[in-house]
């Protein structure tokens, strides 16, 4: 796309309001129960979508955090950008404002035959629909020695909140000249462009305070989201502190010492004073107990609606689906609720399902005025897989202006406000 154009798509996209063309039925006809399992950017989403979409539909948003706290914008947490409550949103919106009975608890089992979902406190909730948004969870073992126990020695902060700042206490007390190790996670994970912009971060928080010190990202891959931009990026701001090792040069991380903060690939091993590890993934383990997932750890899905193709009257959003050609993204999520919300909202109504589009873009900001991103538009083909629309979206320019590149940052900022307000406001 020109310049231009594309700026004008990622001010549009920006806002986090486009998804497809979302169908408002006749308010109130229908008497339907939908339960919506997990409240971040998906299940929020779906949730405040279909009361948008009809009113008589009942739904119950069960989620066992009292408050969400946003992954999307964490990164600048490390870097002291950006205060740690700024990332903590309510769901009193969602229940005031759009009737949504929402529900803080932990759901332990799912009965599609039953169409019941049980909580740890004993609660039932019947539904004639349910959908599952339950994020990612780890791959527990896939790196030796990295358990739940070494996360408090080696934080993860791949879900935001005690571990984000967990992680920001270490790098704090690390002393002037200490190295920090980000050990990447390979393919399928939670926000693709989410290591490297925290290597940003960090490296911005290093280079202000502690510009002795260094970074090192090892990484599973030999490709990641945005390199060239990310490389540039790096070689204009911190030159001489980070450094990349693609999983062909030995960056694969197999094994972790916690006691001696070390890290072994298959030929060295390395020491870090502060050392952040972002495991292998998987859905999460809701999904996995319900068995909606197949063998590759995810939820395979009808990419039209996120029925479940394992279990009938079940639909799966977000990160833990099998979604085709979109990223596992805060956005792609909340794209991915306003299809489901439409699709079951139809189904419910014995209409037929609209023919969907979907969206994503994602933002990294390398520096305060520094922003970079990717967007593209989605369809499904004639094989019912979601693909990316050929000339829609694309990349930020390589070699942008000054001015450019402070626009994104600042695009980047007004989509974390939008897609707050959107998704649960």
């Amino acid at each position: 796309m020109s310049n231009m154009t594309r700026r004008n798509f990622i001010k549009v996209i920006g806002g986090a309001t486009v998804a497809a063309s979302f169908p408002m039925i006749a308010q109130g006809s229908s008497k339907g129960r939908v339960v919506v399992i997990g409240g971040g950017y998906g299940g929020a989403t779906a949730a405040k979508y279909l009361r948008l979409a009809d009113s008589g539909i009942q739904v119950t948003l069960i989620e066992k955090s009292s408050e969400y706290v946003s992954c999307p914008m964490s990164n600048e947490v490390l870097a002291g950008e950006r205060p740690f409550d700024s990332l903590r949103v309510s769901y009193n919106s969602l229940s005031t404002r759009h009737g949504i009975e929402v529900v803080h608890g932990e759901v332990t089992d799912i009965d599609p035959v039953r169409k019941n979902v049980q909580t740890a406190s004993g609660q039932d909730f019947q539904y004639d629909r349910l959908i599952v948004s339950p994020g990612v969870d780890f791959r527990w073992g896939a790196i030796e020695g990295y358990d739940q126990q070494a996360v408090e020695v080696m934080p993860h902060a791949w879900f935001a909140g005690p571990q984000t700042l967990l992680l920001r206490r270490q790098l704090e007390a690390m002393s002037d000249g200490g190295v920090v190790i980000i050990v990447a996670p390979p393919n399928p994970f939670k926000c693709p462009p989410g290591p490297y912009e925290r290597a940003s971060q960090i490296a911005h928080y290093l280079k202000h305070q502690k510009p002795k010190s260094k970074l090192l990202i090892l990484d599973h891959k030999d490709k990641f989201s945005k390199q060239g931009l990310f490389k540039q990026g790096w070689a204009q701001f911190y030159p001489d502190i980070i450094t990349w090792v693609a999983g062909s040069s030995d960056g694969k991380v197999n094994m972790v010492e916690p006691s001696s903060m070390t890290v072994f690939t298959e030929f060295e091993e390395h020491q870090g004073d502060v050392i952040n590890v972002i495991p292998p993934q998987q859905a999460g383990e809701i999904a996995r107990r319900a068995g909606l997932t197949d063998k590759s750890g995810w939820c395979p899905v009808d990419q039209k609606t996120f029925e479940s193709t394992i279990h009938n009257d079940v639909h799966v959003i977000g990160d833990a689906s099998i979604a085709g050609k979109m990223p596992k993204s805060g956005y792609a999520a909340n794209s991915q609720g306003k299809v489901c919300a439409a699709a079951v909202a139809a189904l419910l109504n014995g209409n037929a399902v609209a023919e969907p589009s979907y969206v994503n873009t994602c933002y990294s900001v390398i520096a305060p005025k520094h922003g970079i991103s990717v967007a593209a538009v989605y369809q499904l083909n004639d094989e019912g897989k979601i693909v990316g629309v050929k000339g829609a979206g694309g990349l930020s320019p390589m070699d942008a202006s000054p001015w450019e590149r402070e626009m994104e940052a600042m695009h980047a900022h007004s989509w974390f406000d939008n897609i707050i307000s959107d998704s649960f406001q």
